[in-house]
């Protein structure tokens, strides 16, 4: 085997040592030596520092980046600040919270006269099969709960039979009384209707009270021989009081002339108005039969004469119709208006079910 040539370069000389540094007697070079950070927490407390402490960068260390860490600023958040000096205060910016948009606020509710207007006037832009089918259910609606509440009670074929205009002979003879009823009553209600007609803006008067019960019960003759009730009634619905025969011309007098004061019409609103004359007619109580038909269609003249649809008031609350006539007129004045706002409901329903299945058809 050959051996490998001797290199004939000399050794590397080993280098000089430092001068040792003069130091104070008792010192040795490496207390010269200043300690670290961690060294001094050890020293001042006494306890090995922590991991976390000794992973920290040495102020002035690289950082893998070539980059020196930054000394700590005086006066810093976190930082301790010079012996001698105070802290600055921290300035906090203000809390900013989302401003929400303002709420737009409701539309004012719409009242009763503005309702009653609009749907009159949408009514009239009708066709006239609609109005006709309107009417039809008006004319039904109308009789059927103003009837139930005299404690007569309709059926929806007798109804329909007695306003169809096209049926002059009932096929029936058994229910030709009662569709003779529901014509008279019919017959009535177009009076009222004609009367109250807003062009024609015709007065309240006693003749008209006795032609609304002439209408009802033509047996009765004519306006010269139609008589107020001449006995105190005992009637097995109305429990209120009524009127003496010999007071009830006065009373109903009195009503007339309520109505048409100027006074009245200034300071009362056309639904107090007719419901209080509806009231007042009931004590009077005038005629021997159907005093309550005939109270209720002076009062729907008085409203339709003002532009309002006829306030129907609801067979479910006779009852309740009984109790408030025996009571104060403000509970009566609820009752009108309940019916109304229901009438005008009613309307409503009806012309938008209506404008929906139009649109339906047309799609």
């Amino acid at each position: 085997v050959e051996q490998a040539p001797k290199l004939d370069a000399a050794p590397p000389k080993a280098l000089p040592l430092e001068p040792a540094a003069a130091t104070k007697p008792g010192k040795t070079v490496a207390d010269k030596v200043s300690p670290r950070p961690t060294d001094r927490v050890q020293d001042a407390k006494g306890q090995k520092p922590s991991k976390a402490a000794s992973k920290l960068p040495k102020t002035g260390a690289a950082r893998p980046d070539g980059r020196k860490s930054a000394p700590p600023q005086t006066g810093a958040r976190g930082s301790t600040p010079p012996k001698g000096t105070s802290a600055a205060p921290v300035r906090r910016s203000p809390l900013m919270r989302p401003t929400l948009p303002a709420v737009p606020p409701e539309p004012p509710k719409p009242s009763l006269e503005e309702r009653a207007e609009k749907v009159k006037a949408r009514l009239e832009s009708q066709e006239y099969e609609v109005r006709r089918e309107y009417e039809e259910h008006l004319y039904m609606s109308w009789i059927h709960h103003d009837s139930a509440l005299e404690g007569v009670v309709y059926s929806f074929q007798e109804l329909q039979l007695a306003i169809d205009p096209s049926i002059t002979v009932v096929p029936d003879s058994s229910i030709q009384p009662i569709c003779d009823e529901i014509r008279r009553h019919k017959t009535a209600i177009d009076y009222v209707i004609e009367m109250a007609d807003t062009k024609k803006r015709q007065p309240l008067t006693t003749d008209m009270v006795k032609r609304i019960y002439l209408f009802l019960h033509p047996e009765e003759g004519d306006l010269k021989t139609v008589k107020y009730r001449k006995d105190v009634p005992q009637h097995r619905l109305y429990f209120h009081e009524y009127a003496a025969p010999d007071k009830i011309a006065y009373a109903v007098r009195q009503v007339v002339e309520w109505v048409n004061d100027p006074e009245t019409r200034r300071t009362r609103s056309t639904l107090r108005i007719a419901a209080r004359a509806h009231y007042d007619m009931l004590r009077a109580f005038p005629f021997p039969q159907d005093s309550g038909k005939v109270s209720r269609l002076l009062m729907n003249f008085l409203l339709l004469r003002a532009g309002y649809p006829p306030a129907i008031i609801h067979s479910t609350e006779r009852q309740r119709y009984y109790e408030a006539l025996k009571g104060a007129p403000l509970a009566i004045t609820h009752m009108v208006e309940e019916a109304l706002e229901n009438s005008i409901a009613s309307i409503e329903k009806y012309l938008d079910e209506r404008t929906t299945r139009v649109r339906s058809f047309i799609s």
